[in-house]
């Protein structure tokens, strides 16, 4: 008898997240799955954006089989961490499986943000956690993750964003402010 191999897609769903209140203080947990049926489960997640030695960042084209918002292109990744987990430490996980690479990540800022996916009928509500990193490295990425990736100036990103914004995440500006205004400073 052949037995067939499950989904990884659908295991992640079934993995579990951190339920958060307004403030970002833990109060909970459920799985991912749970956490994106309408109408959202505020939780805990990150979202990380690299940069090369140019100033440009790594964005990436969400797989087709994501659960959502698939095809849309993004920030370099991004995931949840299980409860408990130290953020940095999923970010840094995740980085490595969705694109084969590693950096240091710091964390710059959170914010909020509740969008649902027509494609999919799923619906994120998170608190997102967002961090930077710098490399230069060539991204090995999972296809089951990523359909595509890009290194692009944040200035060319900000026009492509406003001008088509259908085909990006409803994240993504937002992570792109708080990131590049983090590796401003931290550059100066």
């Amino acid at each position: 008898m052949t037995e067939l191999l499950a989904d990884p897609s659908s295991d992640r769903e079934a993995l579990l997240v951190e339920l958060v209140d307004d403030t970002g203080a833990a109060i909970g947990a459920c799985s991912v799955a749970d956490a994106h049926r309408p109408p959202g489960t505020l939780h805990r997640a990150f979202s990380v954006l690299l940069f090369d030695r140019d100033g440009r960042v790594l964005i990436q084209q969400r797989a087709a089989v994501k659960t959502r918002f698939p095809l849309q292109w993004a920030n370099t990744c991004c995931g949840h961490p299980l409860p408990g987990q130290p953020v940095a430490e999923a970010a840094a996980v995740r980085l490595g499986e969705e694109l084969g690479l590693t950096a240091g990540l710091t964390e710059v800022g959170s914010f909020r943000y509740h969008a649902g996916d027509a494609s999919t009928g799923r619906v994120e509500h998170e608190y997102d956690h967002v961090l930077i990193g710098v490399t230069d490295a060539v991204p090995r990425p999972d296809p089951a993750e990523v359909g595509s990736w890009a290194w692009v100036a944040p200035t060319a990103l900000r026009t492509d964003l406003a001008a088509s914004p259908a085909k990006y995440t409803p994240w993504l500006a937002e992570v792109l402010d708080i990131a590049e205004r983090a590796h401003t400073a931290a550059e100066a």
